[in-house]
């Protein structure tokens, strides 16, 4: 296939891994490189999601870019119908947080040469698939596996451990909990306690090595 047919293609870029691994970074990087190249980018976070700023997406390491959250994939949809041109680049954030609807939307959107880019969380804090990301890690053309430190032990780290760091939110053990270093560790398979760690050993007051 000649290159220009395969600049005019569309994909699925998935960033998936724990938290603290730098999957908002790496989203924010792709992106601003896109607006370099001057394409039209459009990026969308959940509207629950307003740890550092009600618009903007903010890494854990204070980068950000500006966004448009919204409730669900439906409301994506209705704001790329109400833009004057197409855009070239979608950015999606904490892409867990949304249904399964999105799963076809994604779909669609790169069958019509659009360069979707996703990041979120592939595991729950009890290690279990999370949300769509199972189904569209399946469908993506690209998979970006990020990783942590683990806090415990230093080795890599693919689990997001929830915590007591902070009490009346971890101890109802809700499976949606949208926190940062108040609520998870990054931890590693063998420091991983499948369910919520009351025996909080690490302070994060002062830790700057997740992002």
């Amino acid at each position: 296939m000649e290159p220009f047919r395969l600049m005019k293609m569309g994909m699925i870029e998935m960033i998936c891994g724990p938290m603290f691994s730098g999957k908002t970074e790496e989203l924010i990087r792709r992106l601003r490189r896109a607006k370099i190249a001057r394409q039209r980018v459009i990026v969308f976070k959940p509207s629950l999601d307003n740890r550092y700023d009600e618009i903007q997406i903010v890494s854990h390491s204070a980068q950000r870019i500006p966004s448009i959250p919204v409730e669900d994939p439906a409301m994506m949809e209705h704001c790329l119908k109400q833009l004057a041109f197409p855009v070239e680049v979608i950015g999606i954030d904490e892409a867990q947080f949304f249904d399964n609807s999105l799963i076809p939307l994604v779909e669609t959107w790169a069958n019509s040469g659009i360069r979707v880019v996703v990041a979120g969380l592939d595991q729950d804090y009890l290690g279990q698939p999370f949300g769509p990301i199972p189904h569209l890690l399946a469908i993506a053309d690209m998979v970006t596996k990020q990783y942590a430190v683990c806090v415990l032990c230093g080795a890599p780290a693919t689990k997001s451990q929830r915590v007591l760091a902070n009490h009346q939110k971890t101890q109802s053990g809700e499976k949606v909990l949208v926190g940062a270093h108040d609520a998870y560790e990054a931890r590693c398979r063998g420091c991983h306690v499948c369910g919520v760690d009351k025996a909080v050993t690490v302070s994060r007051e002062n830790d700057t090595t997740a992002v």
